[in-house]
């Protein structure tokens, strides 16, 4: 299709849908873990074969899943328009200025931000995602992170998550001489024991920039992102099972691997934040409330908050109730729980093609009500790109007594 086309479908779409469009869900397959099985499909779509097990639903997403095999759309989301299959980065290109406002597309070339669910039955590795400086090698973006772990929902068999490393490690400088050997020899998860597990309670998370190292547990999380998936795996066993070295240096430049060998993936970890004795202080997230938007018919709380590379609130309109919302630029939501109306528009949580949706960028500042149709309480989220939201909450930094 071209490009003339396909802006005249997104335009068409956009003014037929008053700036709101719908959007497919986008389910990602893994194989190194089997799946929670929480994301609402029937048991029998899990298993993709070759593929692994469709483990994460990546939301409002122009990133590509970096597997081993898969499609070639993998991680991509389309726009829910009947007849047609348009990609949501494709719309967002062909649209800029429609979509995400003037002056934001002048500066911003897309949404910038990936939220995804992720399901797994056991606890995901340890690992790292690179920064900037060390993602640009590859001509990749870094990925800074934060999470959100669902509530009412089983937290699995182990809900909670390793951070960084014991901070004696980083105060006498031993870091590299303790996890090197784990690196070279390749053969157990006994790396785990050098770092601490906090755990993960519904309705609160945590803010990890890149370089950190993590291993997160089994709670359904929301996360919400920079749009990237590298990352460098530093645990050779998991769930019973050696997997690939080729995991560890996934993301790294050839000429480094071969001069660094392992310590190339050490020399990219933030050991100052790994290292903090006072992590949970500094990095431990909960809903703050947003005063100025709280109404008779529901509230707004900001789960995603500490940088401007992204941000998220939480919506709850109560039954039978409506919500005035209004925002500083383009968003995706999607919706958990409950039934009603965004501007008129059907949604439903957990209902696919209603429960997912962009909101352009002049729908969104000039605003529009989300009614509560149901007998429960209506919740979605909502994710935002980079510097959009500059009033947000930020942790204050707490170095101990």
């Amino acid at each position: 299709m071209d490009e003339a086309s396909l802006r005249n479908i997104v335009e068409t779409a956009i003014g037929k849908m008053n700036g709101i469009l719908y959007l497919r869900p986008c389910w990602v397959a893994r194989d190194f873990l089997p799946p929670g099985k929480r994301l609402g499909l029937i048991e029998e779509e899990y298993n993709v074969g070759e593929r692994g097990f469709i483990s994460e639903r990546w939301l409002g997403s122009e990133t590509t899943a970096d597997n081993r095999i898969g499609p070639e759309d993998e991680g991509l989301s389309y726009l829910e328009i009947e007849g047609e299959n348009i990609l949501l980065k494709d719309a967002v290109s062909a649209c800029s200025s429609l979509i995400m406002g003037n002056q934001y597309a002048k500066t911003h070339k897309g949404l910038g931000r990936l939220a995804k669910i992720y399901d797994y039955d056991s606890r995901l590795f340890y690992h790292i995602h690179q920064r900037k400086e060390d993602a640009d090698k590859v001509g990749k973006n870094p990925k800074e992170e934060a999470y959100y772990f669902i509530e009412n929902v089983d937290m699995g068999k182990h809900p909670e998550t390793f951070f960084g490393v014991h901070p004696y490690l980083v105060e006498q400088g031993k870091q590299f001489e303790t996890l090197l050997p784990y690196l070279v020899e390749w053969k157990n998860d006994l790396i785990l024991k050098h770092a601490r597990a906090y755990l993960n309670v519904a309705g609160e998370g945590f803010h990890l920039p890149a370089g950190v190292l993590h291993a997160p547990g089994t709670a359904l999380t929301l996360e919400l992102q920079e749009a990237s998936d590298v990352f460098a795996m530093l645990q050779a066993e998991l769930n019973g099972k050696i997997h690939s070295k080729e995991l560890l240096f996934k993301d790294v430049l050839k000429e480094d691997r071969k001069r660094y060998g392992e310590r190339a993936i050490l020399d990219q970890i933030d050991w100052k934040i790994c290292g903090d004795p006072y992590f949970y202080e500094n990095r431990h997230t909960e809903p703050h409330l947003i005063e100025e938007t709280k109404q008779d018919g529901g509230f707004e709380e900001w789960i995603y908050y500490n940088t401007t590379k992204f941000s998220g609130k939480k919506v709850t309109v109560k039954t039978k109730n409506i919500f005035s919302s209004k925002d500083n630029g383009v968003y995706n939501i999607l919706v958990w729980k409950g039934s009603g109306k965004i501007d008129g528009h059907e949604i439903k949580g957990k209902y696919f093609g209603t429960d997912e949706a962009l909101v352009t960028y002049d729908k969104a500042v000039n605003g529009f009500d989300i009614e509560n149709t149901g007998t429960e309480n209506l919740v979605l989220f909502k994710f935002f790109g980079p510097d959009i939201n500059t009033d947000i909450p930020y942790i204050k930094p707490y170095k101990g007594q």
